[in-house]
């Protein structure tokens, strides 16, 4: 297999979804509450079929049991990354992700969650909640009981091109009007402190995790620090927004309509286009891709060309 493998997006209808995932992508959402594309995933709860190739029809999650040389031989029995699109027309629960440790402990789950966000589009005034001002665990759960929800939560504004960095333990929350890239670990255990007494689509309360959130919550809150490096390569711009311990993430962007993008492949990488499109060219074969597409170019591709006006977010297992 010397070719990428196109995907199939999974769609996921949120309470807090919208439809700027069809308006600016053309998905075919299956309504206007859609939150969530599921570009890249090999999850149980969502994994993506294989649209091309010898493999079509094939979904990542079987490829991972299946033909772990598409992975440079990675071990672990869950496919380590999920990649999405969300599209938050109105708040996201206040939430907190639990780490490795006391997932397996109390989920029996492989992964926690740690996450990253790239900003695509916000509208004015759009915040996120990153942290909270607790100065201890007591205290947290003292202003949770009290619910003092508005001097517990810190936000944050953000705008087109930010980038956010969330750590599990990490208290946050994707606030309305707020169209980003999610790169996370492959994990789908989210704890709620709060849901602004929101019913959910069948019209209950949503079900709230507070004993889990306080357990699993970082205190006192610290932001992380991030570097993001960038640099040029031959007519491509490479800005490196992340590289902790479960992923590395890039953007590439190529300048002009022409530029060319030649590539060593030693493992594998999942590709997110972002804006505009690309040729992509393999040993095998060339596909046409465009803004919205996601792919996976595996190990046993030795080499690839990109070429195109065109910006992409490039993530990849560190585990």
């Amino acid at each position: 297999m010397k070719d990428i493998l196109l995907l199939e997006p999974v769609f996921k209808e949120k309470v807090w979804g919208g439809k700027k995932l069809k308006e600016l992508f053309g998905f075919p959402i299956p309504s206007d509450q859609t939150g969530e594309c599921w570009g890249i995933s090999g999850h149980v709860n969502g994994t993506n079929k294989v649209v091309n190739g010898p493999f079509e029809g094939k979904t990542v999650r079987q490829l991972w049991e299946e033909n772990r040389e598409l992975f440079a031989e990675e071990e672990g029995e869950e496919f380590p990354l999920l990649v999405k699109i969300i599209d938050a027309q109105d708040d996201l629960s206040v939430q907190v992700h639990p780490d490795d440790k006391y997932a397996k402990e109390h989920e029996g789950y492989e992964f926690g969650k740690t996450e990253c966000w790239y900003i695509l589009d916000s509208e004015p005034g759009a915040e996120l909640v990153v942290g909270h001002n607790a100065e201890s665990r007591d205290e947290l759960k003292e202003m949770v009981d009290e619910e003092k929800w508005e001097e517990l939560f810190r936000r944050v504004p953000v705008q087109q091109g930010d980038f956010v960095y969330v750590p599990s333990g990490t208290v946050h929350a994707i606030g309305k009007g707020i169209l980003l890239l999610e790169v996370q670990q492959s994990s789908d255990i989210t704890y709620r402190f709060y849901d602004y007494n929101r019913p959910g689509q069948d019209g209950k309360l949503r079900e709230l995790h507070i004993e889990e959130s306080i357990a699993c919550s970082m205190v006192p809150h610290e932001d992380p620090a991030l570097d993001r490096p960038s640099w040029e390569e031959d007519g491509l711009k490479v800005e490196r927004l992340i590289k902790e311990e479960y992923f590395t993430v890039h953007k590439w962007s190529l300048k002009k309509q022409g530029d060319t993008l030649k590539r060593l492949n030693s493992s594998y990488q999942l590709v997110s286009v972002i804006e505009g499109s690309a040729k992509v060219q393999t040993e095998e074969a060339v596909h046409l891709v465009k803004q919205g597409d996601h792919f996976i170019i595996p190990s046993t591709v030795d080499s690839y060309e990109i070429s195109g006006d065109v910006t992409i977010i490039v993530s990849e297992s560190t585990k």
